[in-house]
């Protein structure tokens, strides 16, 4: 098993691992960390017990091998070695539980805010960092989407519910096209970009989960089927475990996926105001991009990707806002994280459509994905990679964002400029 954070770097930073942890507002990492500060402290105890105890065995079977070759009596000598053999098997199974204790204990411990990061306690604290676009203003009453989506035919809920469950819409007609419009526009965008267009398994195993922070930070989130696996909650999982334990050619940095997929979450308050139509659902589309970049480069890399989901937002005529998430509300795996919002004029009020993330080396130190000069081949120590992801966008409030934005007082849905290439028409059919 692979740790997030450096040990080392705990163990002397102690201090600031706590502030750390306080800001997240993590009181059960904070636990974690206490326990795992006095598991390291008496692991390397057993340890250098145990190295000294090798040590004594060694030198005795040396000596034994002296007296024998010499002729001479063994018997007291070997019964010594006896006994401190059984000192030893003692001291390693000892030794190979604190270390397992360890192991666990670092997989509750955080990633640390990155400096930049405000410091916060919740969503209330997050910072607004841009705003772009002009609100439109209709001389008629604008509708919320699923009033819109309903009338027309393009989304059935109660279809959703009788074939799985609350959460699981069916998108037909023109709501169906409009996926399939969005995918391809997001995709044809990111290509343009530099990404690598993937289709990874909807299915993760229980290693991938862990490697990429889910687990055991958001197992309540996520629906486990069979045979130990998990329905994907973000297509970063598979694509960022497509490079787990390789070393990577330092050259080929940075390496741009994207992935579009079904995205299966249980969302936990899913039981508030904002359930309505397609705010919040338990299946929803979208797409993904994945970077892995040298650690010099990547906040370089998260303003260019946070970038380009604006630019697509902007291209799609909706006004957005950036958030720059505060330490309370930034979670488990982000050193520094942006939240992009998109204006619902029919609910009056803003929807995230992305979040994108610089998770620094906390990835990649449980993926053991690292990179050097000629890759696996290539000499010299290999250093760990920074790992970013970010929705590009996600689907479900983009389709509300986009609907009511552009709804026509007959209830019709003009087509965006930028999907028409993709819809052939003015009006959403």
């Amino acid at each position: 098993m692979t740790l997030m954070l450096d040990l080392r770097y705990i163990r002397d930073n102690q201090q600031a691992v706590r502030d750390a942890i306080l800001a997240k507002q993590l009181p059960e990492s904070l636990e974690a960390l206490e326990r795992l500060l006095i598991t390291d402290e008496e692991h390397r105890l057993v340890r250098r017990d145990l190295e000294e105890r090798q040590a004594e065995h060694n030198a005795s079977n040396k000596r034994i091998g002296e007296l024998r070759r010499a002729g001479q009596d063994t018997a007291a000598l070997m019964s010594d070695m006896a006994a401190l053999s059984a000192e030893v098997k003692r001291l390693e199974e000892k030794e190979r539980g604190l270390q397992q204790s360890i192991d666990t204990l670092m997989l509750e411990i955080p990633n640390l805010p990155h400096e930049s990061v405000p410091y916060g306690a919740s969503e209330h604290d997050n910072v607004i960092d841009k705003e772009w676009g002009s609100k439109r203003a209709f001389d008629f009453a604008p509708k919320p989407h699923w009033e819109l989506m309903n009338a027309r035919g393009w989304v059935d809920l109660e279809a959703g519910v009788k074939v799985t469950g609350a959460g699981f819409p069916v998108f037909r007609r023109g709501g169906a096209r409009l996926v399939r419009a969005l995918q391809a526009y997001f995709l044809d965008r990111l290509a343009d970009h530099g990404y690598e267009e993937v289709i990874p398994p909807l299915m993760v195993n229980a290693a991938s989960a862990t490697a990429t922070g889910q687990l055991p930070d958001k197992e309540g989130q996520m629906y486990e089927v069979t045979d130990g696996f998990f329905l994907v909650p973000t297509s970063e999982v598979p694509v960022t475990n497509l490079y787990r334990g390789d070393i990577v050619d330092q050259a080929d940095l940075p390496i741009k996926l994207a992935a579009y997929t079904a995205c299966f979450r249980r969302e936990a308050g899913s039981y508030g105001k904002d359930v309505r139509g397609l705010n919040r659902v338990h299946q929803f589309d979208k797409v993904e991009m994945v970077q892995f970049t040298s650690a010099a480069t990547s906040y370089q890399a998260l303003e260019e990707m946070t970038a380009v989901s604006e630019g697509m937002l902007e291209e799609l005529g909706l006004p957005y806002r950036r958030l720059l998430m505060c330490t309370g509300d930034m979670g488990f795996t982000q050193a520094k994280k942006y939240d992009l919002e998109v204006w619902s004029p029919g609910q009056e009020r803003w929807l995230e459509v992305s979040s994108l993330s610089n998770l620094e080396a906390f990835q990649a130190r449980r993926l053991l994905t690292r990179a050097r000069a000629g890759g696996a081949a290539g000499k010299g120590k290999p250093e760990l990679v920074h790992t970013l992801n970010g929705s590009a966008l996600a689907f479900p409030r983009t389709i509300a964002a986009i609907l009511e934005t552009y709804q026509n007082e007959d209830g019709s849905v003009s087509t965006p400029a930028a999907l028409r290439p993709y819809f052939g028409r003015d009006l959403l059919e």
